[in-house]
Formats: C-alpha cells, structure tokens, sequence
C-alpha cells in the first residue's frame, strides 16, 4: 500500500489536508471517504481508512475542520466542540469538502467510479448527504449526531444507507431510533442496526465507549457495501 497526506483544492478558494491510502494492485476498486467526528483525521479515524486499504479499497480522510481550528485534536480539548459550532452551518459547509474529496478521487486510475460517504458522529449526516447530492453511491454513519434533522433529506434517497447506533448513545436518544426504525421499515435501500449496551462513539478504539464487536460488524457492513460497488463498477466496464 502507499500512504499520502496530500493536499486537496477547495472550490471556493484554499486548501485542505487529507488523508490518503491507496491498496495495492491496479484494478479500478470502489473508494470510501471517512467524514470523521469533531475529533478530526485522528489517530482512530487513520487507522479505519488504514483497514479499508488493507481490504483493497481506496480510502480518504479530509480534514472537515480546515476552516476553523485544522489538524485532530484530543477528546479532552474542548476546541473539538468549539470548531464544529454552530453545526448545521458546519456540515453544510463540508459538504463542498466531501465532493472535492470526491473529486480528487476520480482523478486516480485506482478508482473504479463508485464511493461511499462513511460518517462517524459529526461527520454521521455525510451518509445521507452524500448520496443525496455529493455523487456518492452509498453511505453509511457509525453513532451519527444530529441525524434527526436530516431525516427529510434520505425521503428522496434510493441509494443504500447504512446506519448504526448504541442503543446506549447519549446522541440518539429513543426519539431518533424509533425515528430512523419507522424509516428502515418502508425504505428497503435504509439498512438499521442498533447494538444492545453499546455507547457513542463505539468505532474509536482509544475511548472508552469503544466496542470491537460493534466495530467489527460495522466495517463488515461497510466493506459489503464496497463490494457491492466493486461488482457494479465491473459489469459497468464489462457492458461498455
């Protein structure tokens, strides 16, 4: 594998930081953009985009947070909080981020044209908004925040979605689960999983709340989903 922290243009004016892996190998694969929590392109979030490549997928971090404090910072800074504030105005923002990520992306001979938004906490409503209207095939969130308010927004959405919460997750209360449940119940392309006992933030190994069983079935459902994007990706190819 080859690893790169590169820099990516933003459309309107600047530059971010990114994290990049490449697998090995040179046939077109799927790629997977990594919206992380307000923590950043930590160390939890490098080795998540680490194990993608690992499996033979094109994996991105960008760094969400370039606008106002760059860089990850620990959990007990109370910068993390600060930097994503007011929110909705800052994930409305880093939408243009997710495409130019994307964007990027397709510039690589790596890439077979597909790519799934995988959103964690913060960057949790990037799996809906994503497909919705960033040019991404699918999405996924692992303990997204704020997912309540971009419920309307998967209405209209038929890509797949995959969300995943604890059913002990301060950020999404009963309210949000029975919310996104009604959802997954008349919308077969949403994909619902909630974990018993299992907290916020269960992907990020160096918290407490992290949990490797949750984690594990979470990249298995992420790394099914890259499959099935690989598949589609080969019979494109192979009707042109």
């Amino acid at each position: 594998m080859s690893e790169n922290s590169i820099k990516i243009g933003a459309r309107a004016g600047g530059e971010f930081d990114c994290y990049l892996r490449l697998p090995d190998g040179h046939a077109p694969v799927p790629a997977i953009v990594l919206a992380s929590a307000v923590h950043g392109v930590d160390a939890d979030i490098r080795a998540i985009a680490d194990e993608f490549a690992q499996n033979g997928f094109i994996a991105a971090a960008p760094d969400l947070f370039w606008r106002t404090v760059p860089g990850p910072v620990s959990h007990d800074d109370k910068r993390a909080q600060e930097r994503s504030q007011p929110r909705l105005e800052r994930i409305a923002q880093g939408e243009a981020d997710m495409a130019d990520t994307l964007a990027h992306i397709r510039t690589l001979a790596l890439f077979n044209g597909r790519a799934v938004a995988m959103g964690f906490c913060y960057g949790g409503p990037y799996a809906i908004l994503g497909p919705k209207r960033l040019g991404y095939a699918a999405g996924i969130s692992c303990h997204g925040t704020q997912m309540l308010d971009f419920l309307p927004e998967i209405e209209d959405v038929s890509a797949p979605v995959c969300i995943l919460w604890g059913d002990q997750d301060r950020r999404a209360p009963l309210e949000v689960l029975n919310a996104y449940r009604a959802l997954a119940a008349r919308k077969k392309n949403v994909d619902l999983h909630v974990f018993p006992a299992v907290q916020h933030g269960y992907m990020m190994r160096t918290i407490p709340a992290f949990n490797e069983n949750a984690r594990a079935f979470s990249m298995r459902r992420a790394l099914a989903l890259l499959e099935h994007l690989r598949s589609e990706g080969d019979a494109l190819r192979q009707a042109s």
